[in-house]
C-alpha cells in the first residue's frame, strides 16, 4: 500500500518510522490525522480495508494510540516469519499524524497490546457499537 500522502508537501511519500517516543503534542499539533488499515488473506483471500480520520477533539487520544505501537520493531524482519501461515491475516497499517508517517506488515500473531487497539480502533471508527463483529485471532 502506497504512503499517505501529506497534503501540506506535495509529492511528499516518505515514511518516517519512529519508536513512539515522542514529546507530549497539543491537539493543535496533530492537525490531521489518518490511519489506514488493510487486513488481507485469511481462508477466501479476501481483502478489508478501514479508515478513521478522526476530528481534532480526539487528535491527543489517536496520537496516544498510534505512539504507543511499537514501530521499529515491526518494521524489523521477523526471523522465519517469511510467510504468516496458512490461512492467516497479514495486517498492513499506515497512520500519520501530523507530519509523522509510520507503517507496519503485522502477521497475526503480532496483533497484541497496542496494535490490537488500534487496529480496533480504526476498525470501530464511524460504526455503532452493537454493529461491530468480532476482530478474528
Amino acid at each position: 500500500m502506497d504512503p499517505l500522502p501529506d497534503p501540506a508537501r506535495p509529492g511528499d511519500a516518505s515514511a518516517i518510522a519512529g519508536s513512539g517516543a515522542h514529546e507530549d503534542r497539543s491537539a493543535s499539533t496533530y492537525d490531521e490525522i489518518v490511519v489506514v488499515v488493510v487486513r488481507s488473506g485469511g481462508i477466501a483471500g479476501l481483502t478489508r480495508e478501514w479508515r478513521a480520520e478522526p476530528p481534532p477533539a480526539q487528535a491527543p487520544d489517536w496520537a496516544s494510540l498510534i505512539e504507543q505501537c511499537p514501530w521499529d520493531a515491526a518494521a524489523a524482519p521477523r526471523s522465519g516469519a517469511a510467510s504468516p501461515g496458512a490461512d492467516r491475516f497479514v495486517w498492513d497499517v499506515q497512520a500519520r499524524c501530523g507530519g509523522d508517517e509510520r507503517g507496519a506488515e503485522l502477521g497475526d500473531a503480532d496483533v497484541v497490546g497496542p496494535w490490537e487497539r488500534l487496529i480496533d480502533a480504526v476498525r470501530d471508527f464511524g460504526r455503532a457499537p452493537e454493529s461491530l463483529p468480532p476482530r478474528p485471532h
